[in-house]
């Protein structure tokens, strides 16, 4: 039995084996209970694997897995299995992914353009459950995704963190909602905009330059500071704002290129110099954050790195190099990756952790940035992101070592319910 954890002693180690091996030894065979009907029988799974990855920097060898009713059961290690024991055989198990930024929204119908400034939207009124991206999101690892607002107001609103798979209920699926108020910097939000001319529709109006919308987004700022300090000030996403302010509310931004990047620095910095409170931010797309790695050390600002590409050209005329996210995590800087929707089959979230390990990460680093690190960003760590005795059965089954060119994802459970059947 090994089982890389310095917090345990030996005996602690060898006595929750031993009650894992017992839970485990009172399952019939592979998705049957014994004394249970046959409809409870599709919850109940024993997963045998040569690695598990409980968590980065964590790995139990030779491990049997008992998943029941939705959750994890038991983890026995150190175990042997006989090719006649009726149980799902794979080479690797780890935590199922989380997207920071799948772009998982509805396209314009999940903001409110009347308005720039919306903090109060909330993305999850407008998320479609039958949307067919959520199939190919769950067949590809990812468990869990932050869903925003689409950014075409300065301001789009609340994102809310899903499960991909399970009842056609959203408000079943919600791991937390209102994770963080999501806005953009950058040249989308005052795209449309016209400022001239006779006014036909809500989009004859400011800003219509970068400049302009960071006026917005300061004015926002102050306005909501001022109304924390006085109630008549209020107005519809002051309170929503205000709690971004105290920083109780993470704020996550959507920044490709240097100079947005830099103005969602300056933006935190400024409201905390002027005393409106320290604001926990998130930027989202910084395909640049690697040429300002003193500003976000100085203002421990979080980046959410976007898909790679070959050349390493993306949107707003961003570079992203490979080694990007090494150069950002060997600064001790909060480093998450996301798909942002990605279609093709090799650009999906478990492609990007392959690829910024050619980058230079290390594979417990790639899996930080793909499950516990995005899982912490928006407040969900206690719920997902590992593999754990009593945590939720989202897991990713392997045929190899994890994010290896030569390996690929076999199988995928969501809350215990077997969304691709490696059988």
């Amino acid at each position: 039995m090994m089982i890389h954890d310095s917090k345990r002693g030996p005996w602690r180690a060898i006595c929750a084996t031993a009650l894992a091996a017992t839970a485990i030894a009172a399952i019939g065979p592979r998705g049957v209970a014994l004394g249970t009907s046959g409809d409870e029988a599709e919850t109940t799974w024993k997963i045998y694997a040569d690695q598990v990855f409980t968590e980065p920097g964590n790995v139990l060898e030779n491990c049997l897995l008992l998943v029941q009713d939705g959750k994890i059961k038991a983890l026995a290690a150190g175990r042997s299995v006989s090719d006649d024991d009726d149980v799902i055989s794979v080479a690797c198990v780890t935590a199922g992914m989380v997207d920071a930024s799948a772009g998982l929204h509805t396209g314009y119908t999940s903001v409110e353009q009347s308005q720039e400034i919306q903090p109060q939207r909330r993305a999850q009124d407008s998320l479609d459950v039958f949307d067919h991206r959520w199939h190919r999101q769950a067949r590809s690892g990812v468990t869990t995704t932050i869903v925003s607002p689409y950014d075409r107001n300065v301001i789009g609103g609340l994102s809310v963190a899903v499960k991909t798979a399970g009842s056609d209920t959203v408000a079943d699926r919600i791991v937390a909602a209102d994770v963080c108020v999501r806005g953009a910097i950058g040249s989308l939000p005052s795209s449309g905009n016209r400022p001239w001319g006779r006014p036909t529709d809500f989009y004859q109006r400011r800003p219509t330059t970068r400049m302009g919308v960071e006026w917005e987004w300061r004015k926002a700022m102050y306005d909501a500071g001022f109304a924390a300090q006085d109630e008549s000030r209020a107005f519809d996403g002051s309170a929503e704002l205000g709690s971004v302010l105290a920083g109780e509310t993470p704020l996550c931004i959507q920044a490709w290129a240097t100079q947005d990047v830099r103005t969602a620095i300056f933006l935190k910095e400024e409201m905390q110099a002027e005393g409106f409170g320290e604001i926990n931010l998130i930027v989202d797309a910084a395909a640049e954050a690697w040429k300002e790695p003193d500003l976000l050390v100085r203002s421990n600002t979080a980046v959410i790195l976007p898909p790679f590409t070959a050349g390493g050209r993306m949107r707003e005329g961003a570079f992203m190099p490979w080694g990007a996210a090494k150069t950002l995590v060997d600064l001790g800087i909060r480093v998450a990756l996301s798909s942002h929707g990605a279609k093709p089959a090799g650009a999906r979230l478990a492609n990007q952790a392959g690829f910024a390990m050619r980058g230079g990460l290390t594979l417990d680093e790639a899996l930080a940035a793909v499950t516990t690190a995005p899982a912490e960003m928006f407040g969900i760590g206690d719920q997902v992101g590992k593999v754990r005795t009593g945590g939720a059965a989202d897991l990713v089954l392997w045929n190899g070592t994890p994010f290896e060119a030569t390996s690929r994802i076999v199988g995928v459970l969501v809350d215990g319910n077997l969304v691709l059947d490696p059988r």
